[in-house]
């Protein structure tokens, strides 16, 4: 059924938002909104292991692996979110209706504070929903540091968050104007986009920048 659905997503692509960019835009919506419009991007160590994590999964394929059929870089989509990408990883459980999608997302590292790649993942399973017209329940992040998985169930809190989000950088994208920087050190500090986002910098006030320049002039000219 999968391999069928494929095909409704690639008129969708080229006009659709990323899913990878729900995951930038719940981490920071300034830097989904430099990566997606802006077309910046720049590597750190987290992005190269997140990188090579992808390799295998980059191949679409299809294989079975003690029953459970697999299918790496599955292209998928939802017209009516208006999201396209392409799944890491989606496993075929027995169901009481037949094989249910189970999509399983990659990532480097541990699990995070923030729900950035449960968002992520429950778009992708909204995808799957809309494909199939199956009823996905849940799902798997697997992390590369602690060789995990950890089940994500998708809930009616998560799924709300999830198309808030989508709704949110819609209007970005419509209006093709990206935030203002706002400074978070335990977001920042991690982010490869911190030098070309330049956060503390953008943070500062232009009126208070010219009201010191002013005094500066004025107590020169008093000493002169």
């Amino acid at each position: 059924m999968l391999e069928e659905a494929n095909n409704q997503t690639d008129e969708l692509s080229a006009e659709s938002i990323p899913i990878s960019a729900l995951q930038h835009a719940v981490y920071c919506m300034r830097q989904a909104a430099l990566i997606h419009l802006e077309r910046m991007w720049a590597e750190n160590r987290f992005t190269a292991e997140g990188h090579v994590m992808h390799i295998a999964s980059d191949n679409p394929g299809t294989r079975k692996i003690r029953g459970v059929r697999r299918e790496t870089a599955l292209p998928i989509a939802s017209r009516r979110l208006g999201i396209s990408g392409v799944a890491d990883l989606v496993e075929s459980h027995a169901g009481p209706n037949g094989e249910v999608p189970y999509p399983v997302e990659l990532k480097r590292g541990r699990p995070k504070r923030h729900r950035a790649d449960e968002v992520q993942l429950c778009a992708q399973a909204l995808c799957l929903e809309e494909m199939t017209g199956l009823a996905v329940p849940e799902g798997a992040l697997f992390y590369g540091e602690t060789k995990r998985r950890v089940l994500v169930l998708f809930d009616t809190e998560l799924r709300r968050l999830t198309e808030q989000t989508i709704a949110e950088l819609n209007k970005i994208f419509e209006s093709r104007e990206t935030p203002k920087a706002v400074y978070k050190a335990s977001l920042c500090r991690a982010c490869s986009l911190l030098e070309l986002c330049r956060p503390k910098a953008m943070a500062r006030s232009a009126a208070a920048w010219r009201s010191r320049t002013l005094a500066s002039l004025l107590a020169e000219d008093a000493h002169s």
